[in-house]
């Protein structure tokens, strides 16, 4: 069965004017040249020490640029962006009471819109349909002018689905969402999945926080990486220690059910998942899972 879901925590911040492609390409982690109407992209916006603000996905709309972001946080990423605008000649603006960002997946959603790649985007409805940037399992998302309602979805053969159906798959999948799970002027992009899920792009050039994310690839420097972790127990508090046999081990992020995710060293999970052991978090015990899509 296709399921959709209203994303009620997601905004829109848009970038117009002549120099919007150059203004954000010197700012974000992945290659706005390559963003167009027919393909939509995953990114990021880091501190100059590479450490992470903001992620988004960039969808071209015409006459702007079309950040899909944290709605909680739409007014500080346009805060944010601003600050370097300088002579640029570019508009910012959070319109997310403007927009509706929907979220559809199931078996046959992305057939039924024929998409084929990630990322891949075309016109829907009067606003834009796109295969996600990300990985192909978390579906397709739908960008919608406010006034039209859900008939879109429902036109596709999707029912209702929740949030927590959402964020259920997102977990499962390894996937983090913004600054519930990637802490802010913390969270480094590569213990975060962003290289395989496409959130960066190595031959762009610089961008702000460019040259801790490339050393930090170069030079082997990964040692921890979120992934979900099976839950025996209650489930523990985003931020709650993990240990593995007396040690530090990692540390909680948002969870759902006996499913969360965790930012977990690696060298404590390759033991624990040799020896058949667990990592423990407060009372509860974990089982770390490695995402078919990581690389580590």
């Amino acid at each position: 069965m296709d399921r959709y879901v209203l994303l009620e925590d997601r905004g829109i911040v848009t970038v117009a004017g002549e120099d919007r492609v150059s203004f954000l390409q010197g700012l974000i982690s992945n290659d706005v040249a390559k963003v167009s109407p027919g393909r939509a992209a995953y990114s990021a916006f880091l501190t100059a020490q590479g450490k992470f603000l903001h992620d988004f996905f960039v969808i071209d709309m015409g006459e702007m640029l079309a950040l899909d972001c944290e709605r909680s946080r739409a007014d500080d990423l346009k805060k944010r962006l601003s600050l370097y605008k300088l002579r640029s000649k570019v508009m910012l603006a959070n319109v997310s009471d403007e927009y509706r960002v929907f979220a559809a997946f199931g078996p046959t959603v992305i057939e039924k819109l024929d998409l084929k790649e990630p990322g891949q985007a075309k016109e829907y409805a009067g606003g834009i349909a796109y295969l996600d940037p990300r990985l192909r399992d978390m579906g397709v998302r739908v960008l919608l002018h406010g006034g039209l309602g859900e008939d879109p979805l429902i036109a596709l053969g999707c029912v209702r689905a929740t949030l927590d159906d959402y964020h259920g798959l997102r977990i499962a999948k390894g996937l983090p969402d913004g600054s519930r799970d990637l802490p802010v002027e913390k969270a480094i992009l590569l213990e975060n999945g962003f290289d395989e899920l496409r959130g960066i792009d190595w031959d762009k050039g610089c961008y702000v926080g460019q040259e801790l994310t490339a050393r930090t690839k170069y030079r082997g420097l990964v040692r921890k990486r979120l992934m979900p972790v099976e839950v025996e127990g209650p489930l523990p508090a985003s931020g709650t220690e993990i240990a593995f046999e007396g040690k530090e081990a990692g540390e909680m992020r948002s969870g759902q059910g006996r499913r969360a995710l965790a930012l977990l060293r690696l060298e404590a999970v390759e033991k624990a998942l040799a020896e058949g052991k667990k990592l423990t978090a407060g009372e509860s015990k974990l089982t770390p899972i490695k995402p078919g899509w990581a690389s580590f």
